[in-house]
């Protein structure tokens, strides 16, 4: 990815002090907020490491935004520390107000230098914001920052599913988003040196449906859901 210079505005700088609100009213149409959404992705997250090899104890949150998954990685993956790195620096100092400690820090994407030191990268709804031609680019960062065998949790929006792309059209900031589907994120992840272990579907059913989210674990492997993960591992 080739990243906005330090000084310069992105668009999730101007939205940085609206971002809930905005977010909220695209999300309305499921009957959920923010929290549901966080908790569902990483407590997958956390049921999918379970099979796999190694502790996963520093995690790097790709496009961490205000932080707010932050919380969720110590509470449901157990992690020792947590790194964000944005280009939105309005972003970065929202989120180290409300979430940075000893144990959490907040970084722009220049700041941080990728050493290959990271147990696992997690990346949510970043890439359908990151122009076309450079998420090869952002990829490889990921790559980079991971140690050998670690994990890489890419998570995006499901441009299959029309409630994913009815909440993304009434949310300013994702409006003019160019969706990225799964195969061809499996393609992009494949090419940058990634193995694949699993792909996974979730949030099939808004809350006027919750009764049968039951079924939702058993359906994953099918593209129904509005949101997929991809997770995949450096050899």
């Amino acid at each position: 990815m080739k990243p906005a210079a330090p000084n310069t505005k992105t668009t999730f700088d101007a939205y940085a002090s609206a971002y809930d609100s905005a977010l909220a009213q695209g999300l309305a149409v499921s009957g959920e907020d923010k929290s549901y959404f966080i908790h569902g992705r990483i407590a997958w997250l956390s049921h999918c490491l379970r099979s796999m090899d190694g502790a996963f104890r520093h995690v790097l949150d790709f496009g961490c935004g205000t932080g707010a998954a932050t919380p969720y990685f110590f509470e449901l993956l157990g992690n020792d520390s947590v790194t964000g790195v944005d280009l939105s620096t309005e972003s970065l100092a929202i989120a180290n107000k409300t979430h940075g400690t000893l144990r959490a820090r907040f970084l722009h994407y220049h700041e941080y230098q990728p050493a290959e030191r990271e147990d696992l990268v997690f990346c949510n709804g970043v890439f359908h914001h990151i122009p076309i031609q450079q998420r090869g680019d952002a990829v490889a960062f990921a790559h980079r920052s991971l140690r050998r065998g670690g994990a890489f949790s890419f998570w995006e929006n499901n441009p299959w599913n029309p409630g994913a792309r009815l909440v993304m059209s009434r949310i300013p900031f994702d409006r003019d988003a160019i969706m990225i589907s799964a195969p061809q994120a499996r393609k992009l992840l494949k090419s940058c040196g990634f193995e694949i272990i699993r792909t996974d579907f979730l949030f099939i059913f808004p809350r006027i449906l919750s009764f049968l989210r039951r079924l939702e674990r058993r359906l994953s492997p099918l593209p129904l859901g509005a949101q997929y993960q991809i997770l995949c591992r450096k050899s």
